[in-house]
């Protein structure tokens, strides 16, 4: 059932949204992206006459500590949706009933901290009814938390045979990792940048059977480079993958992939943003220096086959763009990528650094989609079922 074909008309909906947004010292919103993806699906319960109930985690708490109330993100919600909501200071219990019973048709409430009860992780199943309970309809729109089996995201679908579906933003989010996966448009290229081998292996290995240009990138690239014999210096390097990096070589060639890998670096004599740095190819970075950017020529080559492309995947960085002075090679990247979406391509940026390297350069709206998701877009992109998807499919 999709939200398009549901009127929410005098229905009580509770939505588990994904509010687990950055706060500044004061608590203060530094960056509303999860708020802003959440809004459509909820003016759409709104617009059709239902009442809205909020759910959401944010942070790691152990037990209730204020710092991690939802409360000192009510203003930024309304500021987005453009209407007042009700705060309520639990998620569960008598006086959150009363008042969802007296609100009007049209109102949105957002409860407490869901993670204020040790039980939303554990997937509790007593936890999970009562927050049923307070609705007639359920919604997932929380792909940031579709991979975990927590009571608000997975458990308490099954208090809801039939009424429940996913919201806007889920729907998006499959669209457009199945787009990237199962489309016959070719060329289809992978850029996977990033500090480890070890964290993306899953997700090469998975792409070697679908993509036609893997880019690797990032620190992740020292350890393929180690690997061929180059010299790497003092560059990030994962030896325990040496051996790794080889078949995943191996593999490319056999299914035909183009595998890009840096051919310079940009390197220094210190992990800061005021160190030396020269460019050298990447297979001859002297002692005592670590590569900390790819190069110039690196860039050209990586942005001909980006703009060569009909489908897009990016996830990670191509080195510590966090420091001016190595960003150079991840700015390229979502310049390139902007200006082959411009073209025609369809693109999907997905992982916490790639999204905020996109952020960053305020090239969100010039990408096709960029994933609220890291950890869930990457399992899915593995073939992993996720929890919080299967529950709604009933799988």
């Amino acid at each position: 059932m999709q939200i398009d074909h549901i009127n929410f008309d005098n229905k009580k909906v509770i939505i588990r949204v994904d509010f687990n947004v950055p706060l500044d010292a004061e608590f203060n919103v530094t960056d509303d992206t999860r708020i802003k993806a959440a809004i459509p699906t909820i003016k759409k319960v709104i617009k059709d006459g239902g009442t809205v109930i909020l759910m959401s985690h944010l942070g790691r708490p152990k037990g209730r500590e204020e710092k991690y109330s939802l409360s000192h993100i009510v203003s930024t919600v309304e500021e987005n949706l453009g209407e007042s909501i009700n705060f309520v200071y639990d998620c569960i219990g008598d006086e959150v009933k009363s008042v969802i019973e007296e609100s009007e048709k049209g109102s949105v409430i957002l409860l407490e901290n869901l993670r204020f009860y040790e039980e939303e992780k554990a997937g509790d199943k007593d936890f999970a009814k009562q927050l049923s309970e307070l609705a007639d309809f359920y919604i997932n729109d929380a792909f940031g938390t579709a991979h975990r089996a927590h009571a608000s995201t997975a458990v308490i679908a099954q208090f809801y045979p039939t009424n429940k579906c996913f919201g806007y933003l889920i729907e998006k989010e499959i669209i457009s990792v199945d787009k990237v996966l199962n489309s016959k448009e070719k060329p289809l290229t992978a850029i996977v940048g990033g500090a480890k081998v070890s964290s993306k292996i899953t997700i090469i290995e998975r792409l070697l059977d679908t993509v036609d240009n893997l880019i690797i990138g990032g620190g992740m690239a020292y350890t393929f480079v180690k690997a061929q014999g180059g010299k790497i210096g003092n560059s990030l390097v994962e030896n325990d993958y040496l051996e790794l990096a080889l078949k995943i070589i191996e593999k490319a060639k056999k299914n035909d992939v183009n595998l890009l890998l840096p051919i310079d670096t940009i390197i220094a004599d210190d992990f800061n943003n005021e160190a030396n740095t020269q460019v050298v190819p990447i297979n001859e970075i002297p002692e005592g220096w670590m590569g900390l950017d790819i190069g110039e020529k690196s860039c050209e080559l990586f942005a001909a086959t980006i703009l060569n492309s009909k489908l897009i995947l990016w996830n990670g960085p191509m080195g510590v763009f966090e420091m001016e002075a190595f960003q150079k090679g991840t700015v390229t990247i979502a310049l390139t990528i902007a200006e082959a979406t411009e073209k025609g391509a369809f693109s999907l940026v997905g992982g916490g650094d790639s999204v905020a390297a996109i952020n960053k350069f305020n090239l969100g709206e010039k990408v096709s989609h960029v994933s609220t998701g890291g950890g869930a877009m990457l399992e899915y992109i593995e073939g992993k079922q996720l929890p919080g998807i299967a529950a709604i499919l009933n799988k």
